[in-house]
Order: structure tokens, then C-alpha cells, then sequence
């Protein structure tokens, strides 16, 4: 099989612009909206909802690559990456390093995207990792980097890198085209050239998918000149199985418009996703507003449980089973519990008896 980079003409990709028009400019008039729904917030909400939206992308790319982190502890990373006060609590060093990433290419958005700089991204990823030959830096050696599936005696190669010995050149190409491209091509486009062309090369041993990930959210908010309001990996890990299928389709060849056509829908919604999460984080800050001191500990940590499942909600509702487990606590004691919550207006009961489930109101 034949590979992109393979092909005499890399990288040059081909696609007929005119046919983004439209997502292109859906794009920025949702940039706009979020923008200006953000400079009416206060500034105690628009922290809550940065690091909301960071610390929730950070969960997401790492749960892409199969690693899960805690929530909590990425929030209270990204909140100290930010400077803002933070609870003293444990962190491990992959929360850390994806923390100081996600914040890195928010404040750090108009930089220019270097070696050094993504060498440093690479090393707070690997963070804590065993069994890397080479962190923060590209590979330079070792057996051609392979992305396969199935039994070793017959592996299906879904793709084959760059081999070692091409990885500079390839990145300073990339890096002169990436740091050069900003006003010429529109902000989608680019994205999702800048995505495919870095994940066409696979610089480093590991985090790859990460560090992609970052650079498409990088350029979206060079493309809007401030930092990209999205919920990109949230969006992808949907859409996981097409992701990677995209993905390898796009590596085959240099012609890259089905990509950039895939890719842009994932933006959109990814944008549309953002826009209710913002507006779900303020009913939640305004929730607990109205609610605070008046719930019982059980009461608020079953609350934080369902605010925890995002504006997709608790699946199904929640049940008095799921209350007790949660708060463990006996099943009188949740009936009441669960009976004043709606009573007082904070939760919303369908069904009866053993159908019965409570939803955020």
C-alpha cells in the first residue's frame, strides 16, 4: 500500500476550496455568537467556564488514547496552570502535563508552533511514562512506526510513518507551511490540513493523537485571532470509529477533500456542543446559587453526580437505586431526600414506583 507521503508530489494536497465555503463561514458567525455570549459573562463565570471546557477536553483527548483521568484533578490542574486559587488535592503527572497543554494553546494561541514547543508539549504528556526511548523530542529511531490492529501473524496496517531518518525535514516543511498558512487559508481548511499533515508524519514515539489534536484547536484560534471556544475531542470520541477512519483514508492519498469535508462537520458541531455546554455551566453555577445551603451533604454530592454527566444527563435519569449508591444511604433516606428535591423545584419526577427517575430541572 501506498502512503501519502509516498507520493512524489507531498505535500501537496488537493481540494476545491469552493466547496467549504459555506462551513467556513458557519464557523466564524458561530465564533462571533460565543464570543460575544462570553464578554457578558462576569469574570467568576467565564473562569468557571474556560476551565470547564479545558479541563473537559483534556479528559477527552486522553479517554481517545484509552487513558482515563480524573475530572477533578484536571480541573484543579488547569485552574493552577491559570493562576487561579485551587484546592491542595493529589494530581497525577498525565493530568498535569495534558493541563498544561490545553492551557498552553489557550493563552499561548498567537505563538508560533516550533520544535522546541512542541518538544516541550511532548515532554509534560510523557510525563511519568516508562518504556519511551526518546521524550520531547522526535523519534530518530527504531523499526518503521506502524498503526495496526488484529493478530501479530497477519496485522492489518491501518498505517505506516515516515521513516525516522525523514522526520526533521518533514516537520520543518510542516512547520514553515503551518506557521505561514494563517491568513491564507480559511480557518477550517486549515485545521484540518494541519491535523492530517502532523499525523501523516507521527514525529514522536507516543502522543501523537494528543498533540494533533491541540495543533487543529491551535490554528482554529490563529484563524479567529482569540482562543477557540470548543468541544473538539468531546466531538471526536462521538464520532471515534469515522475519526480513525477518515484519518486513514486521508493518509492514503493527497487528495484530501472527503478529510477536510469530515473534518469541518466535527468542528461545527464541536462549536454547536460548546454553545450548550457554556449555557449548561451557567443553569449549573446558577443551580447551586439558589440551592446552597439549603441541601443535605447527600443531597449535593448526587447533584454534582448528575451535573457530572454534562448536557448529555444522567442516562436514563436517575433512579432511587442509583441514589443510594451514590450517597450510600438507606433507601428511606433517599425517598425523602429524593422527595424534597422535587418538592422544592431542583429536580423533576417521571414515572411512578420502580419506573420512577429524577431529572435536573
Amino acid at each position: 500500500m501506498r502512503w501519502n507521503w509516498e507520493e512524489p508530489d507531498w505535500p501537496d494536497f488537493i481540494y476545491e476550496a469552493s466547496r467549504f465555503r459555506e462551513s467556513e463561514e458557519r464557523f466564524l458567525h458561530g465564533s462571533g455568537l460565543l464570543a460575544g455570549v462570553f464578554l457578558h459573562l462576569d469574570e467568576e463565570d467565564g473562569e468557571k467556564i474556560r476551565v470547564g471546557l479545558l479541563s473537559d477536553e483534556a479528559l477527552e483527548t486522553s479517554r481517545i488514547e484509552g487513558e482515563i483521568l480524573d475530572r477533578e484533578s484536571l480541573q484543579s490542574s488547569v485552574r493552577h496552570h491559570f493562576g487561579l486559587p485551587t484546592e491542595s488535592r493529589r494530581v497525577s503527572p498525565a493530568e498535569r502535563g495534558v493541563a498544561a497543554l490545553m492551557v498552553d494553546v489557550c493563552l499561548n494561541f498567537a505563538d508560533d508552533l516550533t520544535d522546541a514547543r512542541l518538544g516541550h508539549w511532548h515532554g509534560v504528556l510523557m510525563q511519568g511514562q516508562t518504556g519511551l526511548r526518546e521524550v520531547g523530542r522526535y523519534r530518530s529511531q527504531g523499526d518503521p512506526m506502524r498503526i495496526v490492529s488484529g493478530p501479530i501473524h497477519a496485522p492489518n496496517v491501518h498505517f505506516e510513518a515516515p521513516p525516522a531518518t525523514r522526520v526533521p525535514g518533514e516537520m520543518r516543511r510542516f512547520l514553515e507551511w503551518f506557521n505561514g498558512s494563517g491568513r491564507r487559508i480559511p480557518a477550517l481548511t486549515r485545521s484540518a490540513l494541519a491535523h492530517l499533515h502532523f499525523e501523516s508524519i507521527h514525529p514522536f514515539e507516543d502522543g501523537n493523537g494528543r498533540i494533533g489534536r491541540a495543533i487543529a484547536e491551535l490554528s482554529l484560534s490563529q484563524s479567529i485571532g482569540k482562543p477557540v471556544l470548543l468541544a473538539l475531542s468531546q466531538t471526536i470520541r462521538r464520532h471515534q470509529r469515522v475519526y480513525y477512519e477518515q484519518l486513514a483514508s486521508g493518509s492514503r492519498a493527497l487528495d484530501v477533500e472527503e478529510w477536510i469535508a469530515f473534518f469541518s462537520e466535527i468542528v461545527l458541531e464541536a462549536q454547536d456542543r460548546a454553545g450548550r455546554q457554556i449555557e449548561f455551566l451557567l443553569q449549573k453555577a446558577r443551580f447551586f446559587d439558589r440551592y446552597r445551603g439549603s441541601l443535605n451533604a447527600r443531597q449535593e454530592k448526587v447533584l454534582l453526580r448528575m451535573f457530572e454527566a454534562g448536557i448529555d444527563g444522567f442516562t436514563g435519569g436517575l433512579s432511587a437505586g442509583n441514589y443510594i449508591r451514590i450517597a450510600k444511604t438507606s433507601s428511606s433516606t433517599a425517598t425523602r431526600d429524593l422527595q424534597d428535591l422535587v418538592a422544592r423545584g431542583a429536580l423533576r419526577k417521571t414515572g411512578d414506583r420502580k419506573y420512577a427517575r429524577y431529572h435536573l430541572t
